[in-house]
């Protein structure tokens, strides 16, 4: 009778209006057992959700988020067009599931010279879903059960949830500033390691540190020296490090980059991440890279393999001939690395100027899309609630999205949580941004002093 006259079982008891065999059919088939792993536990929220959806609910000018709002080079477009509008059909089909084969021969070529390495394209270099699937690959292949991973603060804030997904315990060791000179900025560089704290933080049951230069958000470029005092302790307790370098290519004031892979003692303990995104100012192409040696990356490739597979063929064609392109150009004035970190470091002295007028502390970065400021002139405008379990900062930027329209991020993201409260004074801007944004964000800063200044 039910299948003569197509109706489901619950249609069946609703048109029946028969309420109590409704509620008893439902109450039989909703699981009453705890459904998620215990490895989700407490890393459930995501700034990166929460204030995204809040920047689209309201109109705003949009400095938080890391991403540039310009667009990539016109060669980096073109060979992305060309990939997908040319001849050649294979590239719209999956391609070798560890990177492309164009895309492993420039990057083992490029990165070699750097590193003073001969990589082999097929096993010292793996293509990734971005960065963060490369930095997923490192704590789910070579992090285990009761494993210890230091991490610097403040850190991207994916570290720590991934650290712990993995089974792994996440041990803490901060950047402090040190005062800066008599009437000058505080710069990124004022932010350094304690090297006896840092020592302190090395046990047996250390597998490995997370080191992230240029950091976000602080926008430090590690020193040579600090680059050393860690790559000293690894060798000394065989430890290994996960370098994240999505920024390499942005630094500033003649600053220099050091891949502690270079370092004595390190090539072959240390796995260096990469970023399409950040590199060529495409983060929605979402391609990133792993490089290291073969007995590391083995182990990532058994994650991918068994999780992601694969990664877009005709973004990957078209970031091999990017880079080929930046290879024969390496460290010319037509270089698009050197142009980009030269139009941000532009930008970046323009929104201290922003900052600096309107009353707020910007530490000036040597590298990266971000600098942090300190906003407490501000805190008079959203009182504190001492006993509120949300840091200040946080409620501070929602207040300023839905008051003032300007997206920031809240610096307490990035420390874990007995230290969020020690640096709930600070935000996070991204001044990776076309300069209609920048001007946009001048207004609206311009506005709000007059505002508190009655004027």
């Amino acid at each position: 009778m039910l299948r003569r006259s197509g109706l489901s079982l619950g249609q069946y008891f609703l048109r029946r209006k028969n309420r109590a065999g409704f509620s008893w059919y439902f109450s039989k088939t909703k699981m009453s057992r705890l459904v998620q792993a215990q490895r989700l536990e407490g890393i459930d929220k995501n700034v990166w959700v929460e204030f995204v959806k809040l920047a689209a609910t309201y109109p705003t000018v949009n400095l938080g988020q890391g991403f540039p709002d310009f667009p990539p080079p016109d060669f980096v477009k073109e060979a992305f067009m060309k990939a997908v509008g040319g001849g050649n059909i294979m590239l719209h089909q999956y391609t070798r599931a560890f990177g492309h084969p164009a895309l492993v021969t420039i990057l083992a070529r490029f990165f070699g010279k750097l590193l003073g390495q001969e990589l082999d394209p097929l096993t010292n270099v793996m293509v990734t879903v971005g960065a963060y699937e490369a930095l997923f690959c490192c704590f789910q292949a070579l992090v285990d059960e009761g494993d210890e991973v230091i991490i610097i603060e403040p850190f991207f804030d994916c570290y720590e949830p991934m650290v712990k997904m993995a089974g792994g315990t996440a041990v803490f060791v901060q950047l402090r500033p040190k005062a800066a000179e008599a009437g000058k900025l505080m710069s990124s560089g004022d932010w350094q390691l304690d090297p006896a704290e840092l020592a302190s933080r090395f046990t047996e049951r250390t597998k490995a540190i997370v080191l992230n230069s240029p950091n976000n958000p602080l926008g430090k470029v590690f020193t040579r020296e600090e680059m050393e005092l860690i790559a000293d302790l690894c060798v000394k307790h065989d430890v290994l490090c996960f370098s994240d370098e999505v920024y390499e290519w942005i630094v500033y004031d003649g600053k220099e980059h050091i891949r502690i892979a270079s370092l004595p003692g390190m090539w072959d303990r240390t796995i260096t991440i990469g970023s399409a995104g950040k590199t060529f100012s495409a983060t929605g192409w979402k391609v990133g890279w792993t490089l290291g040696p073969d007995r590391l990356l083995k182990h990532l490739r058994t994650v991918h393999q068994n999780s992601v597979y694969h990664c877009p063929t005709a973004a990957q064609e078209a970031l091999a001939q990017a880079f080929q392109r930046e290879f024969d150009s390496y460290g010319k004035p037509d270089s698009y690395f050197v142009q980009l970190a030269q139009e941000l470091q532009q930008k970046r002295d323009w929104l201290v100027r922003i900052l600096v007028a309107r009353g707020m502390k910007p530490i000036i970065p040597e590298g990266t899309y971000f600098l942090m400021a300190d906003f407490s002139e501000f805190k008079s405008e959203v009182p504190d609630v001492p006993d509120s379990d949300e840091p200040y900062d946080s409620r501070f930027i929602k207040w300023m999205i839905i008051n003032k329209g300007l997206v920031a991020i809240p610096v307490s993201t990035f420390y874990s949580s007995p230290h969020k409260r020690n640096f709930d004074h600070f935000i996070r801007f991204c001044f990776a941004k076309a300069e209609a944004t920048l001007k946009a964000a001048e207004d609206i800063l311009q506005q709000w002093n007059l505002e508190k200044t009655g004027q």
